[in-house]
């Protein structure tokens, strides 16, 4: 195992220095799930959720977090992106909601952190939204799925 690049020879952490690496295009695709009641699901999709569009709103959070994230996580790198597409789709076989973020930018550094965090906005969005009608929402299952871009190869979680 290597090193830990966000630790220095005293045990410090520290921010990464990215300066000697080009700028190349970066995707990273993250997703997770809200799992609910079947009820919860029927109260969405009739427009009759108490706190209005949930899946509108939720996507909106997610996208607004993914510019945030280095805000929000400590020795994450500052990025202008150039596309944050945050989508949330009832799934009945949960039963509750799928939600897939997917981030790009022109950089030095990957954008995982970016789509992990929208996943994970928009999943506490969804909660947030439905908690008065749906105590035991259970959020899970947030994860990179797939990424390309800079020295490494492109992956995918298969």
């Amino acid at each position: 195992m290597s090193p830990l690049s966000h630790v220095d020879d005293s045990g410090r952490a520290r921010m990464v220095d990215v300066s000697d690496k080009d700028f190349t295009a970066r995707t990273a695709r993250a997703e997770g799930r809200l799992r609910c009641a079947e009820d919860t699901i029927a109260l969405v999709r009739e427009g009759r959720a108490p706190k209005g569009a949930v899946v509108q709103t939720a996507e909106l959070a997610g996208v607004m977090a993914a510019k945030k994230t280095a805000e929000l996580v400590p020795l994450c790198h500052p990025l202008s992106l150039t596309k944050v597409a945050v989508t949330i789709e009832v799934d009945d076989t949960l039963p509750g909601f799928a939600v897939v973020a997917e981030v790009r930018t022109l950089a030095q550094t990957g954008v995982e952190m970016e789509a992990l965090t929208a996943v994970s906005v928009a999943c506490l969005t969804l909660f947030d939204m439905l908690k008065a009608v749906d105590r035991g929402m259970v959020i899970e299952g947030i994860r990179v799925i797939e990424k390309s871009g800079g020295r490494s190869a492109s992956w995918s979680a298969g």
